[in-house]
């Protein structure tokens, strides 16, 4: 096995290969960057406390209904056992 490089083919296309500098980012770009990425880090935080939120409410909506259940398996088996 010689692998890729051996292919001619290959090596005439690195040939043509030309690198291209990136040009220097601006100090207004870098701002801009930093602005947008600040505001998805806020958008992100208040999406999360939504979700948590949400989160929260159900679970206390299922403790409140969990603690009526046993109360009422509670009251039932004494009214029935007495």
């Amino acid at each position: 096995m010689r692998g890729n490089l051996w292919d001619l083919d290959a090596l005439i296309c690195m040939e043509n290969f030309e690198h291209k500098e990136k040009p220097p980012v601006t100090k207004e770009e870098r701002e801009a960057k930093k602005e947008k990425s600040l505001w998805d880090a806020k958008k992100a935080l208040a999406e999360r406390k939504k979700a948590d939120d949400a989160f929260r409410a159900n679970f206390e909506r299922l403790k409140a209904e969990r603690k009526a259940r046993e109360q009422l398996a509670g009251e039932g088996g004494t009214a029935s056992s007495g």
